[in-house]
């Protein structure tokens, strides 16, 4: 018996926290992730989208890795240029969120809705705040972010969804 306790806990130790099946989970490990290679600039490189993987669906997870691929192969035929998608990925800010607050979440069938305030501030500067949402998906896994909403209205910011602007950049990609 003791064994198989030890087990137990050892097992539960390893598992990472994106194995919680709730939504607020979820949301809030994509979120520290997130919070964790700020300031964000462009499709993230695979030691992020490792980190990521456990808090997203596998069709974005898909769209973030065949986005990679696509800058990889823009990168090699148009020396010396700019990425395809510059700025933050993942909210509406092209500076990406300093700090954020997770609202309710609130879920229908498989799908749930998690608005995010996010904050942007820095020094000597008045803070800008605005909401985006966590669209997440039940998976076998448990509750897994699926997109983003950009609320945020910026002029030069994320407008759409985050997988929207995967697909563009797919389009675009030579």
């Amino acid at each position: 018996m003791r064994f198989v306790l030890g087990a137990a806990v050892i097992l539960l130790a390893t598992v990472p926290l994106a194995a919680q099946t709730d939504m607020t989970g979820a949301a809030n490990g994509f979120l520290t992730v997130y919070g964790s290679f700020h300031p964000s600039d462009g499709i993230p490189d695979s030691g992020v989208r490792v980190r990521l993987a456990p808090y997203l669906s596998p069709a974005l997870n898909k769209l973030l890795t065949d986005g990679a691929a696509a800058e990889m192969r823009f990168a090699a035929k148009v020396k010396d240029s700019p990425p395809m998608f510059e700025g933050d990925l993942f909210s509406s800010m092209f500076e990406g969120a300093t700090s954020w607050k997770l609202d309710a979440c609130s879920a229908s069938g498989n799908t749930a809705h998690c608005p995010v305030e996010y904050t942007h501030a820095e020094a000597r500067q008045k803070p800008v705040a605005w909401t985006d949402t966590l669209l997440l998906v039940n998976t076998p896994q448990g509750w897994r972010v699926d997109d983003v909403v950009y609320g945020g209205g910026f002029q030069f910011g994320n407008t759409g969804r985050l997988t929207d602007t995967l697909k563009t950049v797919l389009r675009q990609a030579p």
